[in-house]
């Protein structure tokens, strides 16, 4: 396996390529990095595949966006980075944010994807409206001014903060710093799912059982409005397959690309 960083659009991307054969894009999730898909890399590279996942901006070794990015702004970069590495076409893979971002650009790039697999994909935007929820967009919008108000900035101390923001659901939204807060809120707020239905590949879509992130629902409402979808449970595994049960995802994912 080795390990590339390359200029794209003023900034510096940084991917891992291994195998060759076939060629697979991998698109991690937010928060993640090329490094959480070594493992499933390995393996399917081994299998007479050439994988190559790139560290999306904002994560991994690859440069911050100088400003808040939206779902577009990453599309035309996962476009420009296809023509740098010579990607005509491929095989896409993404999670969870990389999943919204594999399913609009399959969409829009047709000619470019023969097969999709989304994985845990944060297409569906929908309104739920547990508490949970509620406070998750509360935080959202107002989280930064609730907590500098000088009571909380005594009273709350930064491990307190912490616990709500989980409680929320939003510990992404926390955990991002400078530029990377605001596009979680930019990307958080684009609902794909208008984009589903464009969708021309074969689609596989695997979602794991004990996913609390994203329920597994969204995943066989997103069968019915991709065509030549289908839909595979991991049972053993939770919002990140690649990491539980690598093995098992990756036997899915051969089983599915060798049977197209």
């Amino acid at each position: 396996m080795n390990e590339v960083s390359i200029l794209i659009d003023g900034l510096r991307v940084n991917y891992k390529i291994a195998g060759s054969g076939p060629a697979i894009l991998v698109l991690h999730g937010w928060g993640g990095s090329s490094d959480s898909w070594v493992k499933v890399q390995e393996i399917l590279s081994q299998n007479n595949y050439k994988v190559i996942c790139p560290d999306l901006p904002g994560f991994g070794k690859s440069q911050n966006p100088p400003e808040a990015w939206g779902i577009d702004d990453y599309i035309n970069l996962i476009l420009n980075f296809t023509k740098k590495v010579s990607l005509d076409r491929f095989f896409l893979i993404g999670h969870s944010f990389g999943g919204g971002l594999a399913g609009k650009f399959t969409a829009l790039f047709p000619e470019k994807i023969k097969t999709l697999i989304l994985c845990d994909a944060a297409v569906i935007r929908k309104k739920r409206y547990s508490l949970r929820q509620k406070l998750a967009h509360f935080l959202q919008k107002y989280g930064n001014i609730f907590f500098s108000v000088p009571l909380f900035e005594k009273k709350i101390y930064p491990w307190a903060r912490k616990i709500v923001y989980k409680i929320a659901g939003t510990s992404d939204y926390y955990l991002a710093k400078g530029t990377m807060k605001e596009t979680f809120k930019k990307i958080s707020e684009e609902d794909l799912t208008k984009f589903l239905s464009r969708i021309k590949a074969p689609t596989l879509i695997i979602w794991g059982k004990k996913d609390k992130t994203l329920p597994s629902e969204d995943g066989f409402s997103m069968k019915k409005i991709i065509p030549n979808s289908e839909t595979k449970i991991i049972d053993g595994a939770d919002h990140s397959p690649h990491r539980r049960t690598p093995e098992e995802l990756s036997k899915i994912i051969l089983n599915f690309l060798k049977s197209k």
